[in-house]
């Protein structure tokens, strides 16, 4: 290292030995030179620290600071991303089964559009009220689900419950989707018997509708299939909507309908929820990433204010990190940068704000951050594939 015409270094002692520029000769530094020498070293050294370790230091403590990023911007992603896809009950039944027994459904496409025609997608969750049984999906190895287990299917994917588990089926696909037709325009008993012995496993199947396109977060963080595990801190909350939908499918009042598709709507909330506290130590995914401080402050911000025009820099502000930290902390959990996510986001909001009568486009542009009808249309165009003006018309019929 140079400092004032000489080079200096430290020799295996940890002596300073100089060395004169022009001059081939060493010697050990005096006293006051050795306190000019360690100044100079520690003012370089607090330079060369390198800048992505502050980073990592800074989010460190961020993250120690912070158990909470989204409470503390006062912003719910999930619910905000929930009331966007618009959940909607579809049907809510119960189930008394006694060995040997089966229950099936098709793919979810088969009779969506039979039993609630006006959502894009059919999602489906069973809980285990009492007993157990075998669950999974239709030509996958089956897990065994104890009384308070959850088996969700949120890709609609065919899927199975049985006892013993190669129990034989007992009806085809067009019986199941009759079936689900009935059930939905309520034709049908809310309590179903499969078996003919006395009841020995009884579960709640609940269906509901949300909307997939132009995006989902929630649904695409999702795998295939979920088993929930009823003994968990959680599953009190989901204990009481249990006993409560229990109540009502038993007994057949005046409202029982529009209170059943409520609790559809309410008891898949609280299965999103309880996936999301089991998520909590996962390393990746858009659930994951609620419980990263920094990815879920961006998050908060920028479904907190979805017009602003947002760039990195904003952004990593509101999360108190530096720009290049949020990019990959984001892109790691989320699968995509923050901007990227945000124009996305901007879209599904469009979508839900056209599908509300007397929606005017110029209102929904400015909603979601563009200054001109034009290039609102042109960005939901390339995102969706259909002008707004198609979309809406499309949606309505």
């Amino acid at each position: 290292m140079r400092a004032r015409g000489c080079s200096f270094r430290l020799d295996d002692g940890g002596e300073v030995v100089l060395r004169k520029r022009g001059d081939m000769r060493c010697s050990t530094a005096s006293a006051p030179e050795r306190r000019s020498v360690i100044t100079v070293l520690m003012v370089r050294s607090s330079f060369d620290i390198d800048a992505r370790s502050i980073d990592r230091t800074m989010s460190e403590g961020l993250d120690r600071a912070s158990a909470s990023a989204a409470a503390a911007s006062g912003t719910d992603v999930l619910s905000d991303v929930l009331a966007s896809v618009r959940l909607t009950g579809s049907m809510l039944f119960l189930v008394d089964a006694t060995t040997p027994w089966v229950t099936w459904a098709p793919r979810a496409e088969a009779f969506r559009p039979a039993v609630l025609p006006s959502a894009q997608h059919l999602v489906s969750y069973h809980v285990v009220t009492r007993g157990s049984c075998w669950a999974g999906l239709r030509g996958r190895q089956p897990q065994r689900f104890e009384a308070g287990d959850v088996l969700v299917v949120p890709h609609g994917d065919a899927y199975f419950l049985a006892e013993p588990a190669d129990a034989p089926d007992s009806y085809g696909h067009d019986e199941a989707v009759e079936f689900f037709r009935c059930m939905a325009a309520g034709k049908v008993p809310t309590t179903v018997n499969a078996g003919g012995g006395a009841p020995q496993t009884q579960f709640i199947c609940g269906f509901l509708g949300c909307h997939v396109r132009p995006f989902n977060p929630v649904l695409a963080a999702l795998p295939p299939m979920i088993h929930l595990r009823g003994a968990t801190p959680a599953s009190e909350r989901m204990q009481h909507l249990i006993d409560f939908a229990i109540a009502e499918l038993r007994d057949d009042t005046s409202g029982s309908r529009g209170v059943l598709l409520r609790l559809a709507e309410l008891m898949f909330v609280e299965v999103v929820r309880r996936q999301l506290e089991a998520v909590a130590g996962a390393s990746s995914g858009w659930l994951a990433g609620l419980h990263d401080p920094l990815v879920a402050r961006a998050l908060a911000a920028l479904h907190g204010d979805p017009a602003r025009h947002w760039t990195l820099d904003a952004l990593a502000a509101q999360a108190c990190c530096s720009r290049s930290v949020l990019a990959e902390r984001f892109t790691h959990f989320v699968g995509q940068p923050p901007m990227q996510y945000l124009a996305q986001w901007r879209m599904q909001l469009a979508a839900h704000e056209l599908a509300q009568p007397g929606s005017k486009l110029v209102a929904v542009a400015q909603a979601v951050g563009y200054e001109s009808e034009a290039a609102f249309s042109r960005a939901f165009k390339r995102a969706t594939g259909l002008a707004p003006a198609a979309w809406r018309g499309r949606q309505a019929g």
